[in-house]
């Protein structure tokens, strides 16, 4: 059975560090975040991404990063990592999540799924959206 999840998620933690600046103003920086999710998905997960900033200082963007989910989805339980793949420019955020193949355990083993969300700057509050198989 497919299923279709929404709700909402927060940054508990943001810890960001620059790691690379280069001559022509690009730079790429690390960041360790805690996110609270609520809906559908019920779960605290612990993601590390990897941002690129287009120059020094800059509010556009590329990032990728790795997320472990430690919750539910749907009442079942378990755990799950998701890729997390997006772009910001200025105060908006787009990101894509897709479950590694192979991450789930518990009720999760075997899951599968995609999604994403929009964040803005300054919201406490960031919608999201994934479609998901049981496995």
């Amino acid at each position: 059975m497919t299923g279709q999840t929404a709700g909402s998620f927060s940054f508990a933690d943001w810890k960001e560090e620059n790691v690379v600046a280069a001559d022509d103003g690009a730079g790429i920086a690390r960041a360790s975040v805690v996110n609270v999710y609520s809906g559908t998905i019920e779960a605290r997960g612990a993601c590390e991404y990897t941002i690129v900033y287009h120059r020094e200082g800059g509010t556009d963007g590329v990032f990728a990063g790795y997320e472990r989910l430690s919750g539910s989805i749907a009442g079942r339980s378990g755990s799950v990592v998701l890729e997390h793949r997006g772009a910001f420019e200025g105060d908006t955020v787009h990101c894509t999540v897709t479950v590694v193949p192979g991450t789930g355990s518990g009720e999760l083993a075997g899951v599968t799924g995609t999604g994403g969300f929009t964040a803005r700057h300054g919201e406490e509050s960031i919608p999201y959206a994934f479609e998901h198989s049981p496995g």
